[in-house]
């Protein structure tokens, strides 16, 4: 079973931030982490290499820095890492994206399963992994709480719903995206850590995937971000001020005036 798990690196959540001549996420210079609803994909992945065998790619879009990442994900048991960085691919949108990471998957060859968490916690957009589904024809399934069943022509799982969940079966290969209900990671072991420092991280550039200029970064992004600004105050507002008690008070003479 060969696997392709989607790997983001994405700003810890306190340092997100907008660059305001592009209104793209400013990344340089803030700590960043590995996205937690790939972390469960990862280790989704991982096991069912150890109980079928195969093979686990961690794949990854973005910057140099994106490189640690991929060893971490090598360190929690992955078989090796592809980094798809180029300056071309700065400021995509998640169709954008998804085109890139396709090409990529080609340029890498034949794979059973392709393995994304549901969401990036710094877009919030939940369609990175549909949208390379769609791009490679590939069956999918989102939402993925649990895989109860896997082998060499397909698989059987359980997808959350806001009423519990349905159980579908899809053919292999095919896509999932996960929740974080699927399973708790691992922590790195120590033969992990010194295995992924020696591993050789593979680089792909845009002309090593044959991708389309028209159709990558910035300028092959349909969707753009024209402003950002914060909400102006609606309504008349009230401050009330003093010890809680004082502001109790306060609070209830102002409700009686509007009775």
């Amino acid at each position: 079973m060969d696997i392709i798990v989607c790997i983001k690196q994405v700003p810890d959540t306190k340092d997100v931030r907008l660059d305001p001549e592009t209104n793209t996420m400013a990344r340089e210079g803030v700590e960043s982490i590995m996205n937690p609803f790939d972390r469960h994909a990862l280790e989704e992945a991982v096991r069912i290499k150890e109980n079928l065998g195969g093979t686990v790619t961690a794949l990854s879009m973005g910057p140099p820095q994106a490189e640690a990442v991929l060893r971490e994900a090598i360190s929690c048991g992955a078989d090796g890492g592809v980094l798809v960085s180029d300056r071309a691919f700065a400021g995509a949108d998640t169709w954008a994206t998804s085109y890139t990471l396709a090409k990529a998957m080609v340029t890498l060859g034949n794979f059973d399963l392709v393995l994304c968490g549901k969401q990036a916690i710094d877009g919030d957009t939940a369609q990175v992994g549909p949208g390379l589904a769609t791009q490679l024809s590939l069956p999918y399934l989102t939402c993925v709480q649990k895989i109860r069943t896997i082998g060499d022509s397909g698989l059987v799982a359980e997808r959350m719903m806001d009423d519990g969940y349905d159980v579908v079966q899809l053919p292999l290969p095919a896509l999932l995206t996960v929740v974080k209900d699927i399973n708790e990671p691992r922590v790195p072991s120590l033969k992990g850590k010194m295995r992924a420092k020696k591993a050789e991280i593979r680089v792909l550039r845009a002309a090593d995937i044959h991708a389309d200029e028209k159709c990558i970064g910035l300028a092959g992004s349909p969707t753009k971000v024209v402003s950002v600004f914060s909400p102006k105050p609606r309504g008349n507002r009230t401050v009330f001020t003093g010890s809680p008690a004082e502001q109790v008070e306060q609070l209830v003479a102002k409700l009686k005036g509007l009775l």
